[in-house]
């Protein structure tokens, strides 16, 4: 979301700060870095990279309203949820340096456009592993076009409803005016991500960790 310093009181943002920099050393730490192949490894970075570039092409309707694709249901798709949010901190935080924004609200942009919008994914995947049948079509149309289009949702009506919450606009105008352009960008989230995860898993399924041919095409 690209929030600015001065809408917030600083002391809150900095224990988000401080949350998220625990909670990425701990990531980094536990996760099985030598388990990963030289192929998933120039997958993870090429797969930051694009989501770097959907950070730049946004639209800046005010301060802390910023509309943009976020990516990171492709990237929990394909990396799994650690390395996902791995990559959305870095992602945040070459688009605030790009931007020319402060770092104290990092944290804070890392928890509504990445942590929740993976965590859902994450959520959404094992809960439709579980309940329905392991197809091919079940995971394009749910897990990817689907889950990609609510995680947009989520992530705008989160970063809304903080502005909200602090005072920064007024509840109106917001669910008036800022919600529905989040809602209109799922659709094309929804979109981008169904079809990328279409095309990963045809050419390089190998790059998809939450996809396995064992289960979905052989089952």
């Amino acid at each position: 979301m690209n929030f600015p310093a001065g809408l917030f009181p600083l002391p809150f943002l900095l224990v988000l700060d401080f949350a998220t920099l625990a909670a990425l050393c701990v990531a980094a730490w536990r996760f099985p870095w030598r388990q990963l192949t030289a192929a998933q490894i120039n997958a993870w970075l090429g797969a930051c990279v694009a989501a770097m570039v959907l950070w730049t092409l946004k639209y800046d309707a005010r301060p802390g309203l910023s509309y943009h694709l976020l990516g990171m249901t492709v990237l929990t798709l394909m990396m799994g949820p650690a390395l996902a949010m791995l990559a959305a901190a870095l992602v945040i935080a070459v688009a605030c340096l790009m931007a020319g924004g402060a770092w104290q609200p990092l944290g804070l942009d890392w928890l509504t456009s990445g942590v929740l919008p993976v965590a859902l994914t994450w959520a959404s995947l094992r809960l439709i592993q579980r309940r329905l049948p392991c197809n091919y079509f079940v995971y394009l149309f749910l897990n990817a076009f689907l889950t990609g289009g609510l995680a947009m949702a989520a992530a705008g009506l989160a970063g809304v409803a903080v502005l909200g919450a602090f005072g920064v606009y007024a509840w109106d105008g917001l669910l008036s005016e800022a919600l529905p352009y989040y809602l209109l960008l799922a659709w094309s989230e929804a979109f981008l991500t169904g079809l990328l995860m279409a095309i990963l898993i045809v050419y390089r399924p190998r790059w998809v960790a939450s996809f396995d041919d064992a289960r979905y095409l052989k089952n």
